[in-house]
C-alpha cells in the first residue's frame, strides 16, 4: 500500500503537534532487577484511548507547508517501504519534549487524517522526576492539541544517581530503565505499535558507533520486535534529516523540554561520531546520503559473514550477478 500517494492533497487547515522522543532506546528489554526499585507511583492524565484527534489549526505559511510536506513524503515512503502501520494499529507514541518527537507526533496526526487506513494514536510520556523536568508542559500541551494520552511517573533518576558514579554518563542505564518501562505501559494499553523519535541522523551515528567501538556493522533498523518478542518498535523518522526535524520544530513553536536536566555528561562516544559525520559532509557533500543509502544495498558475497553467504560452498561456476568485485575488476586483476 502506497502512503506516499495521500500526502499532497491540499488542505484548508492542518493539525496541531505534540511529542516524542527517546534518546538511546535501542529495543532491547530492561532488566529485571531494576523493576521493584522503580514502582513508585503512577499519575494518570489521559483522554480516552479512542478519542479521535479534532483539534485544528489555521493553514501554515507556504514554507512551513512545503517542508511538512516534504517530511511526510519521506515518513510516508518509509510506512510504506517497511510495513510499519496497518489497519487497526494502535500506535503508541513516545514523548518526551524534544525536537523529534514532537516532529513526529505531529506528522503522525497529520497522516492519520490523510493515510489510506484507520489507525489510532496516543502519546505516553515518561516522567523521571530529573530535576527542573517542568511537569505541567506536556500535559497542557497534549491536552490543548486534543490527543489522547498517559503521564506515567517513576522516580529512575534516583536510581540511576545511586548507581553511577559521579561524572559519568547516565545515558545508557536511564535508558535501559526508561525501555523497561514504557514497554508496560505498552502492554498495558494495549498497544499494537511504539513509535520512537529517532531520524537518519541517529542511525548513521549508530552504524559508526558500532563500526568503530563494538565490531559489528547494524545500525538501528525501521521496524524491530523486542527481545523478549511481545513488541514491535517502529521508527518512521528513519529517512528524515535531523536539521530539517530542528528546522520544522522551530517554524512549528513546539514548547521543546532540553533533555539535559539530569546533568549527566553527553555520550562522548555519539557526540564523536556525529562530529565525524558532520565533518565528512562538509569535506564531501552528499557522503552521508551515500551512507544512509548503503544500509538498503547490502552486498553479502562481498563482506566476511558467512552466516551470510556460503564462501565454502562457493565454486568458479556460481555467478552472483552484481556482486562482482568492481575494484579488483577495474584493476585488471
Amino acid at each position: 500500500m502506497d502512503w506516499t500517494k495521500t500526502l499532497s492533497l491540499p488542505s484548508k487547515y492542518e493539525p496541531a503537534a505534540a511529542t516524542s522522543s527517546m534518546c538511546g532506546f535501542d529495543g532491547g528489554d530492561a532488566p529485571s532487577a531494576f523493576d521493584s526499585r522503580t514502582i513508585e507511583r503512577v499519575e494518570y492524565a489521559s483522554m480516552s484511548p479512542t478519542t479521535r484527534f479534532h483539534t485544528m489549526l489555521p493553514r501554515l505559511d507556504d514554507a512551513t507547508e512545503q517542508l511538512q510536506t516534504r517530511l511526510l513524503r519521506q515518513v510516508g515512503h518509509t510506512i510504506s517501504e517497511y510495513g510499519l502501520i496497518e489497519a487497526g494499529d494502535k500506535i503508541m507514541v513516545c514523548v518526551s519534549g524534544g525536537k523529534d518527537s514532537y516532529g513526529l507526533l505531529d506528522l503522525l496526526i497529520v497522516l492519520q487524517r490523510r493515510a489510506p487506513v484507520r489507525f489510532d494514536l496516543i502519546a505516553v510520556n515518561l516522567d523521571q522526576k530529573q530535576p527542573g523536568f517542568p511537569a505541567h508542559v506536556l500535559p497542557e500541551y497534549l491536552t490543548s492539541v486534543g490527543i489522547p494520552f498517559r503521564i506515567e511517573t517513576r522516580d529512575t533518576y534516583s536510581i540511576v544517581k545511586r548507581l553511577i558514579p559521579e561524572g559519568q554518563t547516565t545515558c545508557s542505564l536511564c535508558s535501559r530503565l526508561r525501555r523497561g518501562h514504557l514497554y508496560r505501559v505498552a502492554t498495558e494499553l494495549g498497544a499494537t505499535k511504539i513509535a520512537l523519535g529517532h531520524h537518519r541522523d541517529d542511525i548513521l551515528e549508530t552504524l559508526l558507533m558500532n563500526l568503530l567501538f563494538t565490531g559489528k556493522l547494524k545500525a538501528m533498523p525501521p521496524k524491530l520486535r523486542s527481545k523478549n518478542g511481545r513488541h514491535l518498535v517502529i521508527r518512521p523518522l528513519a529517512a528524515v534529516r535531523e536539521a530539517d526535524l530542528a528546522l520544522y520544530a522551530e517554524r512549528r513553536g513546539f514548547p521543546i523540554i532540553p533533555c539535559d536536566l539530569c546533568g549527566s555528561q553527553e555520550d562522548l562516544k555519539r557526540k564523536q561520531a556525529k562530529t565525524f559525520l558532520q565533518e565528512w559532509e562538509r569535506r564531501a557533500p552528499g557522503c552521508t546520503d551515500s551512507m544512509f543509502a548503503a544500509l538498503s544495498n547490502v552486498a553479502p558475497s562481498l563482506l566476511l559473514d558467512g552466516r551470510l553467504f556460503d564462501f565454502r560452498a562457493l565454486a568458479l561456476e556460481d555467478a552472483v550477478p552484481g556482486d562482482e568485485d568492481g575494484w579488483l575488476d577495474q584493476e585488471g586483476a
